[in-house]
């Protein structure tokens, strides 16, 4: 990522609490399904757990390019 997008993001994650906490549920998100994807198997359940956690991933992830976009305007 490129300074100025750093930089972008920090001013973000300072102005707007929403943009802060979408951001760090994404990683967390991120960290959860690397070490599910990381299994040789998944149980049933494990793998409606993993599907939640990309559906939640997709929806944060929508909302924070909304609201760059709206910054960047």
């Amino acid at each position: 990522m490129e300074e100025q997008d750093l930089d972008m993001l920090q001013q973000l994650c300072d102005a707007k609490p929403r943009f802060r906490l979408l951001f760090e549920e994404h990683r967390v998100l991120e960290r959860q399904l690397e070490m599910l994807n990381q299994r040789p198997y998944l149980t049933p359940e494990e793998e409606i757990e993993r599907k939640k956690m990309q559906k939640l991933k997709l929806a944060g992830k929508d909302e924070m390019e909304a609201m760059i976009r709206a910054w960047s305007q």
